[in-house]
């Protein structure tokens, strides 16, 4: 019968202050998003297959949580939520020409049993703009990355900056094969040098392009690396791509954000549907992306709406792992007041908690019992968010306990209602 009490591998049940802080860092998140000029958009949290399938570069099918309804129709609970609001834009906002901003908080679900100690059930908090294929539109969803982390009291971290499209210049010139450049993409991401080195021997490549490859896992650091590797590059589409991350650079100076900033074009996002820049907040005390996002703009086009995008994904249970152990969480005081009353003051308890609610105070209600003495309800209140009890005597009388510091004060009720 215990079993029934835990949990699954992989997610967890979030309660008392935990939950009050996470959902506390949702809404100064949020409202940031919607300072920017974002609109809230829910989606479902389980979709049919197709919406997250390999051709749309999402997450591998057997890392998926799949399911059958009663026509036969293959169900995933969505482990990845832009694909939903790429499909929610082709539905809802086909004939939409100018840009189009949605945010989202949802769960999202991965059934990997490689990820070691990291949950299965995870919260994303994103944006995503539509409609705008522009490097301003780039430099706004990095400020809102930046923004939105700085609003939670986080101040240490850095945002690194890829382009997908550098690489896929590469890659284009290399003329490798799919699958040598899925091999490839997992080396460099995982900075194995001599990996790369392995996989490209014997391969005819022009011997500048081969040195750029093979550096790749090393080509990170400031705006001044960039502009140097640019110098040795002839592959137009590689040169356009750093052009692009020197525009964006000069443009989050404007924002003042540039200490924030770092690059590393070694950078390969496990989503292949990415065409432009890619980026992820990182800070001490998780290994993993506190903030991950980047530019995809063929994605909405596979639901049927030829439409450039960016967006960005706040990976709130990493955040929140992060500012724990950065001892950056807030502590909450107790807010709620208990009303104790007996069964001659039901009436006039009632009427005090709608008082006190319509002002907008948190009320709780408990009818006394005599076989408990008052330090048991003091005692309840400190284990359960409570900061003060008011105890009815009377018509008139109550005494007003502060369950914080163990003060009693006695008062009329006529004071209470002013």
């Amino acid at each position: 019968m215990d079993k029934l009490l835990h949990t699954p591998e992989g997610v967890r049940d979030i309660y008392n202050s935990e939950c009050a802080r996470k959902m506390q860092l949702e809404q100064i998140m949020q409202e940031c998003m919607h300072l920017y000029g974002f609109h809230d958009i829910q989606t479902p949290m389980f979709e049919f297959f197709d919406i997250f399938n390999k051709e749309r570069g999402t997450v591998a099918s057997k890392d998926m949580y799949k399911f059958f309804d009663r026509e036969g129709n293959t169900l995933v609970l969505r482990p990845d939520i832009t694909p939903s609001i790429a499909r929610c834009v082709t539905k809802y906002y086909r004939e939409e020409e100018l840009p189009i901003r949605l945010c989202y908080c949802g769960s999202t679900f991965i059934n990997n049993s490689s990820y070691q100690g990291k949950l299965k059930e995870s919260t994303q908090l994103g944006a995503e703009l539509i409609n705008d294929a522009s490097v301003e539109a780039d430099a706004e969803m990095i400020a809102l990355t930046v923004e939105c982390l700085k609003k939670v009291g986080l101040e240490e971290f850095l945002v690194e900056i890829g382009q997908a499209d550098f690489f896929n210049g590469l890659m284009e010139e290399a003329k490798l094969e799919e699958e040598e450049v899925e091999q490839l993409r997992i080396l460099i991401e995982n900075k194995n040098m001599f990996g790369v080195e392995e996989l490209l021997q014997g391969k005819k490549i022009e011997a500048t392009l081969k040195e750029v490859i093979l550096q790749l896992p090393q080509l990170f650091g400031t705006i001044d690396k960039i502009k140097a590797v640019k110098e040795t590059l002839t592959n137009k589409r590689a040169v356009n791509a750093l052009l692009r991350l020197e525009r964006l650079y000069e443009l989050l100076e404007c924002y003042g954000y540039e200490k924030y900033i770092t690059f590393d074009l070694g950078m390969l996002s496990k989503y292949n549907y990415y065409t432009g820049i890619i980026f992820r907040a990182m800070t001490y005390g998780t290994g993993d992306a506190i903030i991950t996002g980047g530019r995809y703009d063929s994605l909405v086009g596979q639901f049927g709406k030829v439409a450039p995008a960016i967006g960005m994904a706040i990976l709130v249970d990493s955040l929140m792992t992060a500012m724990s152990r950065q001892k950056l969480n807030q502590e909450f005081a107790p807010e709620n007041t208990l009303i104790l009353y007996h069964d001659r003051t039901r009436t006039l308890a009632i009427g005090l908690a709608k008082h006190f609610r319509a002002q907008n105070m948190k009320i709780e209600m408990l009818i006394y019992d005599e076989k408990r003495s008052i330090q048991e309800y003091v005692a309840y209140a400190k284990r359960s968010g409570i900061g003060g009890i008011l105890h009815l005597l009377d018509q008139e009388k109550v005494d007003v306990i502060n369950a914080v510091d163990d003060t009693t004060q006695q008062a009329d009720i006529s004071q209470l209602m002013q």
